[in-house]
């Protein structure tokens, strides 16, 4: 093990890094709060404001992908198509098979400048995460309890709110609903058997609605969806904690660009050409399992230092404070404060790790397949 990759799996620096992101999350929090008052007399500005304090946040953990573990992302895709990266509204839809897929995809949104923008279909539990879905209620994303007869009115207002963002946004899906677990997907085949339809090897079966209803709210507003499905080199596995201790992965991203003229406007016809969409997937999945690559042409879009510098600076700002003040508690010889300090510190490594225990499939708490929760729509 070199002395570089020795210092990053050393907790110490871990929790330092972990704690510039929570204390200026709360900050940009705060932040986005006072921006409420924009609200009634400048909404466009209110949104480019906190489009900006997204960034700074989401950044960071961009940062940690691309600049500490040195995490590297090849897209599989024409010139014609990445050309047109950062310059449209569009529907994003990616594999869920990963904790760290949607850093993944923040990486892309990052590099074509549309971090900030981004948006989401977002479980209702993670609005009551600090930071993660505080920063997000304050971006405008919409969330939902999965539930049809109870979002109906709230996607259809939150989308529909969406259609004069003055940002270039990526809204991201996950169709499949759920993270990809062996278990879900025997379930999943099960019902695709049912209903009829081709069983998939590596996706779930897709839910259609939700792609269906984001695409008829955002007529007139998005130009394309683009398909993304994502692998990593020599079968590895990533999660977010290899990350955090600077493990290196090999991600490949096969792109592919469907203006949406070319997708039927029908409900049903609409649900069918996703179902399709899902079978070439597979069939993607099946190749790159055979020969270890997507088809197609390769670019490596450059990383940008702005992650690196947004961090820089919030590490300047909140650890000079903190190193002070943690030797003068040493140097006080005050048994009070030092037990307090160090009842600090493991309080926040408890709170980085629930972050980070967020991402994790097994703890994802899904109830797919639960036969609970659809008697109680």
């Amino acid at each position: 093990m070199g002395l570089l990759a020795y210092l990053k799996s050393q907790f110490v620096l871990q929790l330092l890094i972990g704690f510039v992101f929570v204390v200026s999350g709360l900050i940009i929090n705060f932040i986005q709060l006072l921006t409420c008052v924009l609200w009634p007399f400048n909404k466009q500005l209110y949104r480019t404001i906190n489009c900006r304090l997204a960034y700074s946040l989401w950044s960071q953990l961009v940062m940690l992908l691309e600049w500490w573990s040195g995490t590297e992302c090849t897209l599989y895709s024409d010139r014609a198509t990445v050309d047109m990266f950062g310059k449209e509204h569009v529907i994003i839809i990616l594999n869920h098979n990963f904790e760290i897929d949607f850093l993944c995809g923040w990486t892309m949104c990052e590099r074509y400048g549309v971090l900030g923008s981004s948006k989401v279909l977002a479980k209702h539990e993670l609005l009551k995460v600090p930071l993660i879905g505080w920063t997000w209620y304050f971006l405008e994303i919409v969330f939902c309890k999965r539930k049809w007869e109870e979002d109906r009115d709230t996607v259809f207002k939150g989308l529909g709110r969406l259609k004069d963002y003055p940002e270039f946004m990526w809204f991201l899906l996950y169709c499949e609903g759920t993270r990809f677990t062996e278990k879900k997907h025997e379930i999943s085949m099960q019902v695709a058997e049912s209903k009829g339809l081709p069983k998939l090897k590596y996706h779930l079966l897709p839910r259609t609605k939700g792609f269906t209803t984001t695409l008829a709210c955002l007529k007139g507003t998005v130009s394309a969806v683009y398909d993304v499905t994502l692998n990593f080199k020599d079968k590895k596995v990533p999660t977010l904690l290899g990350i955090v201790n600077g493990t290196k992965y090999m991600a490949d991203m096969s792109i592919r660009r469907f203006p949406v003229e070319e997708i039927p406007e029908d409900e049903k016809e609409c649900a069918t050409w996703l179902h399709k969409l899902y079978q070439e997937k597979d069939a993607l999945q099946e190749h790159y399992e055979k020969e270890g690559s997507f088809p197609g042409p390769t670019i490596r879009p450059p990383r940008r230092l702005w992650s690196l510098l947004n961090f820089l600076f919030w590490a300047g700002l909140l650890l000079s404070p903190l190193i002070h003040f943690a030797w003068g508690v040493v140097i006080s010889g005050s048994p009070l404060l030092i037990i307090g300090f160090m009842l600090f510190l493991i309080v926040a490594s408890v709170a980085v790790r629930r972050l980070i225990g967020v991402t994790e499939v097994k703890k994802t708490g899904s109830s797919y397949g639960d036969p609970g929760p659809k008697k109680q729509n």
